[in-house]
């Protein structure tokens, strides 16, 4: 067994081809019978059928924002097929949703009771079955994230965060990613530049995290629009996976604002929005709240991202949102003042909030959100 790439909080196996290594990894774990858990739309286009790993239970009822129901029924699917381990193949969704199943299989339910906000950082230990992380989306950074986003029965999307939450080892292969679409590239892509961005800027000190951050938004912009516009390029691809990958390493610094305004939204039943367009969305707003209180990271982005002057920052992010062709309004995805005032409140308690560089309130919530449509 050829030893990791990378081995920071977790071993990755980041390499074209890293796929092979899938069965090593599984016995070096000692899973003999491993839960894949993904989605219908990978499982269409024959992802599992390029993994070497044979006569696995297979969970693929994940959807867009997973949701506690699909969290049970995983663990339904875990005990009736005797397993003894996860894979997760897929973005941040299939991922996080094997993290819950993954908790549940030694933890007892409700589920809720794990979530940051409810107290839940002590009640998660690492008495675990093994989970391996194989990305095929360039975006969430939830591989090597410490935090499983879940929308709980109650309504709420919440964060369940551990340092035993994160994967065992993690399969990091570009030629998984060539079949992305353009437009879920792209959005992918925004968030996981959006990651970096707000671990730059996150007030919590951790200079590895800050030049982790970094090296992933330089590697993010400069790649983003040639992974979108010619997703056969591999280059830009390992480009994409490792800007998702230092921007989930550098979560242990916290993010922001953009996802707290992003998470309320992920929950809503009804509009399935993707985290990644939303951020997108929120990143040169956020960045024009943020402005004033950490002027020479702003000057570090600007010089990276090629704007003239910080203050050019977010219209060069607009830029970028624009050419490759997501939306730069609320409105755009049939979002209403009614849908979201009543978000504020949630925005405001997210866990996501109190790293952010400018303190915000529930007020600053409600007007990023208006601003925004």
């Amino acid at each position: 067994m050829q030893p990791p790439t990378i081995s920071y909080l977790t071993n990755i196996y980041f390499e074209t081809g890293a796929a092979g290594l899938l069965a090593d990894v599984l016995a070096q774990h000692a899973i003999a019978r491993p839960l894949i858990v993904t989605d219908e739309g990978l499982v269409s286009l024959g992802i599992l059928d390029r993994l070497p790993i044979t006569g696995a239970a297979v969970f693929s009822q994940v959807q867009t924002n997973p949701t506690e129901a699909n969290v049970l029924a995983g663990l339904k699917a875990y005990r009736e097929g005797q397993c003894d381990g996860l894979v997760a193949v897929g973005g941040g969704s299939p991922i996080d949703c094997a993290k819950g199943i993954a908790l549940l299989a030694t933890h007892p339910e409700p589920l809720e009771q794990y979530a940051f906000l409810e107290g839940g950082l002590t009640k998660v230990t690492g008495d675990k079955p093994p989970l391996i992380a194989v990305p095929t989306t360039a975006g969430s950074g939830s591989e090597v994230g410490r935090a499983a986003l879940l929308t709980m029965s109650s309504g709420r999307k919440l964060a369940i965060i551990s340092g035993h939450m994160i994967p065992s080892a993690v399969i990091s292969d570009p030629d998984l990613t060539v079949g992305m679409p353009p437009l879920l590239t792209a959005a992918s892509g925004m968030d996981a530049i959006t990651h970096c961005v707000e671990v730059y800027c996150s007030r919590k000190i951790n200079p590895v995290a800050d030049a982790i951050a970094l090296d992933g938004l330089n590697r993010g912009t400069k790649a983003i629009r040639t992974a979108t516009q010619n997703g056969s390029d591999i280059r830009a691809r390992s480009e994409m996976l490792m800007c998702a990958l230092e921007g989930g390493l550098g979560f242990q610094k916290g993010l922001g604002l953009i996802h707290s305004l992003s998470h309320p939204l992920g929950a809503l039943e009804e509009k399935l929005l993707h985290h990644g367009t939303l951020n997108a969305i929120f990143l040169p707003h956020v960045l024009e709240f943020n402005m004033d209180v950490c002027p020479e990271k702003m000057d570090a982005m600007a010089r990276m991202m090629g704007a003239q002057t910080r203050d050019s920052l977010p219209d060069a992010c607009r830029q970028l949102i624009s050419e490759l062709g997501l939306p730069l309004r609320l409105g755009e995805l049939d979002l209403t003042e009614d849908d979201v005032t009543p978000l504020a409140e949630a925005a405001f308690k997210d866990h996501s909030t109190p790293p952010n560089p400018r303190d915000a309130t529930e007020a600053d919530c409600l007007a990023l959100f208006k601003t925004a449509l």
